[in-house]
């Protein structure tokens, strides 16, 4: 083949290509291959804390709390993301542990004890994109909030038990501090025996301590030691209710079910449970609705009961228990209404008047039946 002949060979197959390549371009376009869906982002989970004044384990106050977190777990399962700090002593500590919770990421605290106040107060001022819960408090801030719950309305029902129970018409009282919660408590089971039982008397012994199993049970012992043979606890450990039992005497549960742990002492629980406002407070959480209130709930909201009423306790006394429930339920029954004298025989509520909460807050006497004086202040 000469150089000419190889010439024109190549030139055909150039010009070949060419209108391969022009032919491709005026037909249908390839269509791109479709881009990878984009990674959807992981909505991160609210965090909440909980700080408490026992051992979760007390099977009383922190018990409970922690029952109420555990039910928020199982409502919103990984949407939110819990944890707690157990036996945070009052003052000083609660601050650090507070602070550092809301250094942590948390977005709601709960602190489950009147102390924690002043604590959570001053933390709350410095982290103003958190929401701080304040349990059985007074005071609130922008984020700062209070709840409590009505243990009144459950030891005025396990009053009138033991008004019927008594055989020596001296109940006794194991008491914390002398603030107003613990003193309506007092009044309202003295009311409540009294009702039945015009002849009671109370005994209260002051431990100066939520949960000292050692104290609890020394105070027991006192005051059946002063007769009192049906007793009563505004603290938090078992320990009442287990002296009681191997003297053979009686007592109720505080907190939570304590039926197993003095079964033949235990004349009935008063309960608390949390669950259904923690739940109520990260749904606001989520939601955008948390304000600043108070929130004060009982037997009517399902915050308050009387669980565990042994059998010996008499018929008539179950159904009296029973009515007033389902007054405290409907609105119809109040458990302080006047007239209620103290035990000094100063008027403090007039003649078919009820409390209010702003007289709840404010109770600072023994009403009568109760005796001794109230102490200084916590």
């Amino acid at each position: 083949m000469t150089l000419l002949s190889k010439r024109s060979v190549l030139k055909l197959a150039a010009l070949t290509t060419v209108a391969a390549t022009a032919l491709v371009g005026c037909g249908k376009k390839e269509e791109p291959k479709a881009a990878a869906p984009a990674a959807t982002a992981k909505t991160e989970p609210l965090k909440a804390a909980w700080i408490y004044v026992g051992p979760v384990g007390d099977a009383g106050w922190s018990f409970a709390h922690d029952q109420g977190r555990k039910a928020v777990e199982a409502k919103f399962g990984d949407a939110v993301k819990t944890s707690f700090v157990e036996k945070v002593p009052e003052g000083a500590d609660a601050e650090r542990v507070i602070r550092d919770l809301a250094q942590q990421g948390n977005k709601i605290i709960f602190a489950t004890s009147f102390g924690y106040m002043e604590a959570m107060l001053k933390v709350a001022a410095d982290f103003p994109d958190v929401k701080f819960e304040h349990a059985t408090g007074y005071k609130t801030a922008p984020n700062m909030r209070i709840y409590d719950a009505s243990f009144y309305q459950d030891t005025y029902m396990a009053g009138v038990i033991a008004g019927k129970m008594t055989k020596t018409n001296v109940l006794g009282f194991v008491g914390s501090f002398p603030i107003a919660e613990v003193l309506r408590n007092i009044n309202a089971f003295t009311l409540g025996a009294q009702s039945v039982n015009p002849k009671i008397k109370t005994k209260v012994v002051w431990v100066n301590t939520w949960y000292d199993p050692g104290k609890e049970s020394e105070a027991a012992q006192s005051l059946i030691n002063q007769k009192a043979d049906v007793l009563l606890q505004n603290t938090d450990s078992t320990a009442v209710l287990q002296t009681a039992e191997k003297n053979g005497k009686y007592a109720f549960g505080w907190d939570s079910d304590m039926s197993s742990f003095g079964p033949k002492a235990h004349l009935g629980s008063a309960i608390v449970n949390w669950a259904p406002y923690y739940i109520k407070a990260i749904e606001e959480v989520k939601a955008g609705t948390w304000k600043t209130e108070r929130t004060v709930w009982g037997v009517k909201e399902g915050l308050n009961d009387l669980i565990k009423i042994n059998d010996v306790v008499p018929a008539d006394a179950k159904k009296r228990v029973d009515e007033i429930k389902a007054g405290l339920k409907d609105g119809s029954f109040s458990v302080f209404t006047g007239p209620v004298v103290d035990n000094t025989g100063k008027d403090r509520l007039a003649k078919d008047q009820k409390a209010d909460q702003a007289w709840l807050d404010k109770v600072d006497f023994f009403v009568k039946g109760v005796e001794g004086k109230v102490p200084a202040g916590k």
